[in-house]
């Protein structure tokens, strides 16, 4: 069946953000969050790689636009809290996987390292360092909308944390918050048209994480302008041609993507129609070949290892898909199923061995494993 106009499905849009309320979702987004599948073990390594490489300045890929020799300065210079793990956008999720497993396991063998590491980057002066970066001239799109989708995550993340130090992290983070906050607000009413690749400037994903922290912030105002956008971009797309991927350095999948921010937007029954407009081929069978895992040839190329992080963004994407669907859906099974033989591909090679993975991977298999995207559904 399909959704006959922007204005039915303009509707559908509104009644997923009145039913239930925000203030709802934001009481929801406060529980404790739960941990299914995620194990002591597989969560100490995955905290082992973010703690590696959290304050180690070196490698480096700075994106910086200088205006003279003084703007030449090293890492820890220029973003004063967030500058290791190869890349600013890295280590602000770097950051997000400690909290998030500190929030879920309080009393963890590396509880207390991590509490150290992040007291180091959650100071005022670090934090108004931060700050200053973004508002020198020439950096408006820094990090957008990647980075700073994924700093409002940590804002989330944070906010919902029920911890005395966790509190204090939060209200210092607070102004970067609300200036990422701020960039993205101004961005989208003019963003014309949708990014649809599968690398860091795709809008669908930072989308749905910025959807999620407005749930938590109680942002009214961000929510409307991503429903809008989802009407503008996304409500009359159709057959998505997921034949196409993966192209062969993406972390992120366009279609699924895309479907996984669609269904936090609309109810279940509007989403289940949407979904078979736009992925009409899903299976009812609960066969998981319909959608094999990508394969990787060289875990050492920087570019070539993003296709393990696609393999773990794609199973988190295809959970969120089916949890998006009304019970009983007869595409569940096969979601599931493709999502499972996805993480298994991917999970046991998220290990460190090569930096160019191991500095970023760790963040991809924790909001895997921890369910972090469920909170999105209406």
């Amino acid at each position: 069946m399909k959704l006959r106009s922007y204005a039915l499905i303009a509707a559908l849009m509104a009644a997923a953000l009145t039913s239930p309320s925000l203030s709802a979702h934001a009481a929801a987004d406060a529980a404790p969050a739960p941990a299914p599948g995620l194990d002591a073990a597989p969560a100490a390594r995955f905290a082992g790689l973010a703690l590696k490489c959290l304050h180690d300045e070196y490698p480096n890929h700075v994106s910086s636009t200088m205006d003279s020799d003084a703007d030449a300065l090293p890492p820890r210079k220029l973003t004063p809290a967030f500058y290791g793990c190869f890349d600013w956008h890295s280590d602000v999720h770097g950051h997000w996987l400690l909290v998030r497993l500190l929030r879920i396991m309080p009393t963890a063998p590396f509880a207390a390292r991590a509490r150290a590491e992040l007291s180091r980057s959650f100071t005022a002066e670090n934090i108004a360092g931060e700050v200053a970066y973004f508002k020198r001239a020439g950096r408006a799109s820094f990090e957008r909308p990647y980075g700073l989708a994924w700093l409002l995550e940590l804002g989330a993340e944070l906010r919902q944390w029920n911890d005395p130090q966790g509190r204090e992290w939060s209200a210092t983070l607070h102004p970067l918050e609300t200036e990422a906050a701020s960039r993205i607000k101004s961005w989208l009413p003019k963003l014309h048209y949708p990014i649809r690749i599968g690398e860091h400037d795709q809008t669908a994903f930072s989308f749905g994480l910025i959807w999620d922290w407005a749930g938590v912030a109680g942002d009214t105002q961000m929510r409307s302008l991503l429903q809008d956008a989802a009407r503008r971009f996304y409500a009359a797309d159709r057959d998505c041609p997921l034949s196409y991927e993966p192209s062969g350095e993406d972390f992120l999948s366009p279609c699924l993507a895309e479907a996984d921010f669609m269904r936090r937007i609309l109810p279940p029954p509007a989403f289940a129609r949407w979904l078979s407009g736009f992925l009409p081929k899903i299976p009812a069978d609960g066969n998981a070949a319909w959608l094999p895992p990508a394969v990787i040839t060289d875990r050492a190329d920087p570019k070539l290892a993003h296709l393990d992080g696609l393999n773990l963004s794609r199973s988190w994407m295809l959970e969120g898909i089916a949890h998006g669907l009304p019970n009983g859906d007869k595409r569940v099974p096969a979601l599931l199923s493709a999502a499972a033989a996805h993480a298994d591909a991917a999970l046991p090679n998220v290990t460190g061995e090569h930096y160019e993975g191991g500095h970023w991977l760790g963040t991809f298999a924790v909001y895997l494993t921890s369910k972090a995207g469920d909170a999105g559904t209406p």
